[in-house]
């Protein structure tokens, strides 16, 4: 990619952001904007769990084909395609008049987004190259996926209070149609290696259809349970088409991911860090939500604006202070600190009374999640510095693909087991609020086990040596001693 002036890069930094911030505000805007869609659309109760579903899926299943395809046939490019796709969907989304309608727009709202964020981080690591400066790029580029779910919710609450639901939508159109102009002029142009150089199509069926098999067995546990033969059938499945997809990209002369991007523990670790983080961070994102409305009574903008402190300092220290941390103490060390925050969050969520004062019980959990902020750019300096630069896209659709479905089995896994304990609850004769309440504790508690999780593997995969901030790179020129070491 040619070299382009601190100007344009920053402009161009500024694209990649709102590209990233439109695909995670439409990821959490609907969420307060449901029961208004299922009133207006006549949504049936299972039916309704599509309009994230089908959004979920397509995103999740895309990433990783959408993320190598932008290093073959140009990032740039893919980029453009999957902000316009995105646009046009969230249009037909405004105006859907029927649940099938909306749910079409949703899927293609999801296969837009995976083009565009597949590539956004493959195409800064390579616009900052510099690694305070990249530091300081990630810092940013986080804060957008950081703060973008709560204050999609602030949003997505406002604009359906205010006006109408269909407008969590409409609003995306001003946005898409300005960042595609402004990409138009700010990101650099590039040839991509070709689709010679891997044009695995076989590879590119397997992978998709196993992802896709996969999120959706997971997304419908709720509905069927864990153990039914339609969870562990379709989990079958899914797991036998991503294990041929593995034999063929060892056997495949241009495989579609080379099998070496795994190779390296940074990349490797730093995706099971993040698929673990996200799994838990979707009670605090959700069932927060559920408890603030059906416990606490809280209305949909009510709901959005509690949870905007989390918001706010999450974004304060994702640009104001994480770069010059992950600069003066190394990426493990700030994770580690990050996770060990998020551990607390869910840790006393775990023991939020039914009759919670927001000042006591809830305020000190919002601004504890200033651990998202340090741990989210520290995962994806990590995740991308292990990576060669020919591979930044297939890097960033790969720590993508982890997060989407570290999301799907959060939201899979921790409301079933939210919902199955207040039933146990119920059946006890507890009153509702605290049957709610003992089911979020519970997901809570299981929330922090996988953060618990999350910082064993940090603590022990991603041990390396070097200064701080000092981009890692799996590649013999990393692992040969310097002088100095040896020294030691």
């Amino acid at each position: 990619m040619p070299s382009t002036s601190a100007p344009s890069r920053h402009l161009a930094l500024g694209v990649l952001a709102t590209g990233m911030l439109m695909t995670i505000l439409d990821g959490s805007i609907v969420t307060v904007a449901m029961p208004a869609i299922q009133s207006d659309l006549g949504f049936t109760p299972v039916g309704l769990s599509w309009v994230v579903n089908a959004y979920l899926i397509a995103f999740g299943s895309f990433l990783l084909l959408a993320g190598r395809l932008g290093d073959l046939i140009g990032r740039r490019r893919m980029f453009l395609a999957g902000t316009g796709i995105f646009t046009a969907a969230s249009l037909l989304a405004g105006v859907a008049t029927s649940p099938g309608i909306l749910i079409a727009a949703r899927f293609l709202q999801g296969v837009g987004s995976a083009m565009s964020s597949a590539v956004g981080l493959g195409i800064l690591v390579t616009l900052f190259t510099v690694p305070r400066e990249r530091a300081r790029a990630i810092a940013v580029f986080s804060f957008t996926g950081a703060a973008g779910a709560s204050l999609g919710q602030v949003l997505g609450g406002v604009l359906t209070d205010a006006l109408t639901w269909n407008w969590i939508f409409f609003i995306n159109l001003p946005i898409g149609l300005a960042t595609l102009l402004v990409a138009l002029r700010a990101l650099p142009s590039d040839r991509g290696l070709g689709l010679r150089a891997g044009a695995d199509v076989l590879g590119a069926v397997l992978v998709t259809t196993g992802l896709m098999t996969g999120i959706y067995a997971v997304v419908k546990i709720e509905e069927h349970g864990a153990g039914s033969a339609h969870t562990l059938g379709l989990g079958a499945l899914a797991l036998a088409l991503l294990a041929g997809f593995l034999v063929r990209q060892a056997k495949a002369t241009n495989p579609l991911m080379p099998l070496r991007i795994l190779r390296s523990r940074s990349v490797s670790g730093a995706n099971a860090v993040q698929m673990l983080m996200v799994a838990a961070l979707f009670s605090f994102q959700i069932l927060v939500a559920l408890y603030l409305q059906k416990v606490l009574g809280y209305g949909a903008a009510e709901t959005g604006l509690a949870m905007l402190p989390a918001a706010a300092v999450i974004g304060a220290v994702s640009l104001g202070v994480s770069a010059r941390l992950i600069a003066r103490f190394g990426e493990r060390n700030v994770l580690l600190t990050g996770l060990v925050l998020l551990v607390g969050v869910l840790g006393l969520l775990a023991r939020v009374p039914v009759h919670a004062s927001y000042a006591t019980d809830l305020l000190p959990v919002m601004l504890l999640a200033a651990g998202f902020g340090l741990a989210l750019p520290a995962l994806t300096s990590l995740a991308m510095s292990g990576a060669e630069e020919k591979d930044a896209g297939l890097a960033s659709g790969l720590f993508n693909t982890t997060q989407q479905i570290g999301m799907a089995l959060g939201i899979a896994v921790l409301s079933t087991l939210a919902a199955t304990r207040t039933e146990s609850l119920t059946a006890a004769g507890r009153p509702t609020a605290e049957a709610l309440t003992g089911g979020y504790h519970l997901a809570f508690a299981v929330g922090a086990g996988l953060l618990l999780a999350a910082l064993a593997i940090a603590f022990t995969v991603l041990r390396r040596p070097g200064k701080p901030g000092t981009p890692q790179r799996t590649t013999k020129q990393s692992r040969t001693k310097s002088p100095a070491t040896m020294a030691a």
